[in-house]
């Protein structure tokens, strides 16, 4: 029996048996946890809000404090930058996206009805087309309009998000203030209250889980932000209809790795093709440089290979957030990953150094 119960193998079992049970035994006491959920619930967008605008303007009070600024000028300095452009978002950027917003809504039963005669037409002009086709195209056109009203409702509900995610941020001042003020006592103080090798432990790790949170927000911020200038860019060229709110579009969407910026192409190209074909070609080559440009020369110099995920990883974790939570699965669930990975890594290197020589291995 303690032959067996050395066996690498049985004590894996034995933690996970524990684990599920411990799982079970949560579910069947979740009442217990309710008011703990409505709590974080109240408090995520906030907390969630005020972490991500900390990676973003912590490095640029960092900056100044290594120039003689005091830390709490630095705070002041990015406060007055924040509120400059939220200034400027309400006065200038909101209202051009609205108008031009307003504009596509009003012109899209006409874009529906130009798509539905290029569909007839095309069909009228084939000689013979198989059965199988000619169901899938006489499919599209009879639920055409169907499909406009999915997308516009979509959009709606998007926005509609959006604004009722915005009220909550409210609370994200006053959380952001303190998170730039403290943030580097965090680590002392939880670790003060653990011997100094599992303090030491866990500073080591909650570096390696800010290392990882602050490349991909601030890589990923920097990324979108880059590509949302060049595609304004490129619209305005070539003079595409509701440049600045596909532009916008752009820049929210190349925030989801690999699948964003082609959920982004679709609707400008589309746009464009009704607008004119050549705009629409354009558009096409305007979308294709951009990413290229993205994916070889900004995102490795910005990101690098910090994260490590594999793009096929990348995707699959994609796919299956979307299904489960939606547009806000797909914005968290690669640094919700990356985190997990940090963590699983750091406790199996430990492990690894806590084994004895040439038992190392965990099968």
């Amino acid at each position: 029996m303690d032959v067996l119960t050395e066996k690498k193998v049985f004590r894996f079992l034995v933690i996970a048996v524990l684990f599920f049970t411990l799982m079970f035994l949560m579910s069947i006491t979740s009442f217990i946890f309710m008011p703990i959920g409505a709590y974080l619930a109240a408090i995520a967008v906030p907390i969630v809000g005020s972490g991500i605008l900390y990676y973003i303007t912590n490095p640029l009070v960092n900056l100044l404090e290594k120039y003689k600024v005091p830390r709490l000028v630095g705070i002041l300095i990015v406060f007055l930058l924040l509120i400059a452009f939220v200034f400027f978002s309400v006065n200038v950027l909101i209202p051009i996206v609205q108008e031009q917003f307003n504009k596509l809504v009003a012109n899209t039963p006409n874009m529906a009805r130009s798509m539905e005669e290029f569909f007839v037409l095309w069909q009228n002009r084939q000689n013979y087309l198989p059965e199988s086709i000619e169901n899938a195209i006489q499919n599209v056109i009879d639920n055409l309009n169907t499909y406009v009203e999915g997308i516009t409702g979509f959009l709606f509900s998007f926005i509609g998000q959006i604004f009722s995610f915005l009220f909550s941020f409210v609370l994200i001042p006053f959380f952001l203030f303190f998170m730039l003020k403290d943030g580097k006592k965090f680590v002392p103080f939880v670790t003060s209250f653990l011997s100094d090798k599992k303090a030491k432990s866990l500073a080591v790790l909650l570096k390696n889980v800010n290392k990882t949170l602050s490349s991909f927000i601030q890589g990923q911020f920097i990324v979108s932000f880059s590509v949302g200038i060049m595609l304004l860019a490129g619209y305005l060229i070539v003079d595409l209809n509701y440049a600045v709110m596909l532009a916008l579009f752009g820049l929210v969407m190349n925030l989801i790795p690999f699948v964003g910026p082609w959920i982004s192409a679709i609707p400008a190209v589309i746009i464009g093709f009704f607008q004119d074909p050549m705009v629409g070609l354009w558009t096409a080559v305007i979308m294709i440089v951009a990413q290229q440009i993205e994916s070889n020369l900004i995102s490795p110099n910005v990101m690098g290979r910090v994260l490590k995920i594999h793009p096929l990883t990348v995707i699959t974790l994609i796919l299956a957030a979307g299904a489960i939570a939606g547009f806000i699965g797909l914005l968290f669930i690669i640094p919700s990953y990356a985190v997990f990975k940090t963590v699983i890594s750091h406790f199996y290197h430990e492990w690894q150094e806590n084994q004895p020589v040439g038992e190392k291995k965990l099968f």
